[in-house]
């Protein structure tokens, strides 16, 4: 056989791969006719999931209810996200972003295809659960300190779990069984807390792939795809890629990642712009403070940097943006690059947006809609291949210059209004409701004399969960620290209780508490959501 039918024939068996289900469907006619059926069924699955219009009420970075209904919330973000994916996934495949082995039958058997990317990029934000980041937090803690789950909780495993186990379809007993090259593209972080079989060498050094960091020594998952549960689920559908390294993203999944950042370093100005909680003077005093007193700034030891952070000098928090670049992705970290983006994004943002306040008329409405897409096209025109040697990005990436200018937009949403007070003191107030949930929802499965009064949802979850964890005992035991029934009885309990609680919108959590506590006026609703 020439070494063209070999290579050939190694393609159809990788393609094969690719559309394979955890469980066997048969397609009908119809959808056999359609172009690329089997990842366009997966598209529609995802997208008329309930778990996917819940999205729609559950916060991006501030609620809608605190500011306006213009607010991004997870639905609009995933739209977007999907639709800059898509830009992408085209570009890649048409041959417009350089050449890159990455599009081999080993590492891409299908190219870069956009309704995989699509797929994944709509199911990417599954997984959050109330309150945003905040919430994902607060539910780490509660399932790793209080519930005893040694994998915690994440908001891309939560997404992983929702697609392959929570989730409900007409062709399959559990999950959306969704083909192999969408599981994939889903998985950002394609490994488990365990990292079992994630052999990093020695030749990476400091440069850790994103999602894991060093602690005392030792490399710990901050990030992750997949709970012990899933993992079978997760390493079976990347069989379907066989070049991929252990820790390395599909073509398909790194198109998704980066549009995810394009997005969320774009619309997160764009709803603290629309919001007046963006202030121009003090986002202008630091961008000034850089670009005057840069040279000064670069030779404060870091015990001095951190007490001009205490006083406040302007300049200060981009300065440790620039070392923190520095030292944790020195494969890209450019100097130059880096003060042209705070440059550009002081000229365009600082100096240009914010310079005028948003009232809500037509006026103001197409100032901002011409700095976001003139933004979005500009990322989409910046993507490059990846250098080979780093694991700190996927197989294609934003060129040096877009690079940092992410980086530096991003940098405004977190430096001035995740750590203003007022919202501090109203995520501390939304994380008592997620505690009280878990903690509520956990006495009432241990009430013997009320046992049989919660919501069969919840029971359902449970029961789901503790069967995987009794498979987990008798296939991976070293993962469960005890394989006593009682013990897999209460990891059961415990991750379907996360899973009932992550799975509420913002308001059914904060309505579903205050029934919990004796106080709504909203029963009957609460009663449609259980």
């Amino acid at each position: 056989m020439a070494q063209n039918e070999r290579m050939d024939l190694q393609t159809r068996v990788n393609m094969d791969a690719r559309v394979a289900r955890a469980q066997p469907e048969a397609l009908d006619e119809i959808q056999r006719a359609d172009y690329n059926p089997e990842y366009r069924i997966d598209l529609e699955r995802v997208r008329f999931s309930p778990y996917f219009s819940r999205l729609s009420a559950v916060t991006q970075v501030i609620s809608q209810a605190g500011a306006s209904p213009l607010i991004h919330n997870r639905l609009t973000h995933s739209l977007k996200v999907t639709a800059v994916s898509r830009a992408i996934a085209v570009a890649v495949d048409n041959g417009l972003v350089g050449t890159t082995s990455a599009l081999s039958p080993q590492h891409s058997p299908g190219g870069c295809d956009a309704v995989v990317v699509q797929a994944a990029a709509s199911a990417h934000d599954l997984g959050h659960p109330p309150f945003g980041h905040l919430g994902e937090n607060v539910l780490n803690r509660i399932a790793r300190d209080t519930l005893g789950l040694a994998d915690g909780f994440e908001g891309n495993a939560q997404t992983y779990r929702i697609l392959t186990a929570l989730d409900v379809c007409d062709g399959a007993t559990q999950g959306l069984n969704l083909t192999a090259a969408v599981r994939t593209a889903v998985s950002k972080y394609p490994w488990t807390p365990a990292m079992e079989g994630l052999d990093l060498g020695e030749a990476h050094g400091p440069g850790l792939p994103r999602g894991l960091k060093r602690v005392d020594g030792e490399v710990v998952a901050r990030k992750y795809s997949a709970y012990f549960l899933e993992q079978d689920d997760l390493e079976e559908a990347r069989r379907s890629a066989p070049g991929l390294a252990p820790w390395e993203q599909s073509l398909e999944c790194s198109v998704m990642d980066i549009a995810d950042d394009i997005a969320y370093s774009i619309h997160d100005v764009d709803d603290f712009y629309r919001a007046g909680i963006l202030s121009q003077v003090a986002v202008s005093r630091e961008f000034k403070g850089w670009l005057e007193n840069a040279t000064e700034l670069r030779l404060l030891a870091a015990p001095e940097l951190e007490l001009a952070g205490v006083r406040n000098h302007a300049g200060e928090g981009l300065e440790a943006l620039r070392r923190r670049i520095h030292r944790d992705d020195p494969w890209i970290a450019d100097d130059d690059a880096f003060a042209e983006a705070v440059r550009v994004v002081s000229d365009d943002l600082v100096e240009g947006l914010l310079s005028t306040v948003f009232d809500g008329s037509i006026a103001a409405e197409r100032r901002l809609s011409t700095f976001t897409s003139t933004w979005i096209a500009h990322f989409e025109r910046s993507i490059v291949p990846a250098p080979p040697d780093t694991p700190r990005t996927g197989i294609v990436t934003l060129d040096t210059r877009a690079w940092h200018e992410v980086k530096v937009l991003k940098f405004v949403h977190k430096h001035f209004i995740l750590n203003r007070p007022d919202i501090a003191m109203y995520q501390r107030g939304l994380s008592q409701v997620l505690v009280g949930l878990v903690s509520a929802f956990t006495e009432w499965l241990d009430d013997d004399h009320d046992r049989k009064r919660v919501p069969r949802r919840l029971i359902e979850m449970v029961d789901l969960a503790t069967d995987g964890y009794q498979r987990l005992a008798a296939e991976r035991p070293y993962l469960v620290e005890d394989t006593g029934q009682a013990h897999l009885r209460r990891l059961g309990r415990g991750r379907g209780v996360i899973d009932y609680v992550a799975s509420l919108s913002d308001g059914q959590a904060i309505a579903v508490a205050e029934a919990l506590n004796g106080r709504t006026d909203r029963l009957w609703d609460i009663g449609q959501s259980l």
